[in-house]
């Protein structure tokens, strides 16, 4: 059976079995949470798991986070609420591999990799795998998607040389230093 609900972050290295949580933030909480998001709030939050070694110096994150949501809808401003149920898988590694070196490297195959802290809490976690689940463009409902225009591909752009913005204007200013060349 797994150890009582830890209320403090978790030393990682005292870990020799499955140290269990299930944390259900309050009102206070969740609306501080919201405000972070920058979203108009969080309804309900559940996140309930257990963290517990994988192999002789890893640790394994396996938990299920639970939460309504509600944030503007990008069209209209209306509220929209959001269930969010998603299981979080965090693998903290006493041993990273190392990085690529360069400017532009891809995204490792397995996301769920991090380096073994001295300390996790559970509650930064939960924080960091409600905004990760968020609905990016979150739309009411029988509203349609928002009209945007593209350019064609091959069209040229006003920073290449299509409509440029000011041309109108630095022809009326040539034209009026032509007529006036002395005055000011």
């Amino acid at each position: 059976m797994p150890a009582e609900t830890p209320i403090r972050p978790i030393r990682t290295a005292g870990v020799t079995r499955a140290v269990s949580f299930d944390l259900r933030p309050g009102a206070a909480e969740r609306a501080a949470l919201a405000a972070d998001l920058g979203i108009l709030g969080v309804r309900k939050l559940r996140f309930t798991g257990a963290l517990a070694p994988d192999g002789a110096a890893d640790l394994r994150l396996d938990a299920n986070l639970g939460a309504t949501v509600v944030q503007a809808c990008v069209v209209t401003l209306a509220p929209v609420t959001t269930r969010i149920d998603e299981q979080v898988i965090r693998r903290y590694l006493a041993e990273m591999p190392p990085l690529p070196d360069g400017e532009e490297v891809e995204m490792p195959e397995d996301d769920t990799a991090e380096p073994l802290p001295a300390t996790l809490d559970p509650r930064a976690v939960m924080a960091e795998a409600l905004a990760l689940s968020l609905p990016p463009w979150p739309r009411a409902e029988g509203v349609p998607p928002a009209d945007a225009e593209a350019p064609d591909p091959g069209a040229e752009t006003a920073l290449e040389g299509g409509d440029k913005p000011f041309a109108a204007l630095r022809e009326l200013r040539d034209r009026l230093s032509e007529e006036d060349p002395g005055e000011d």
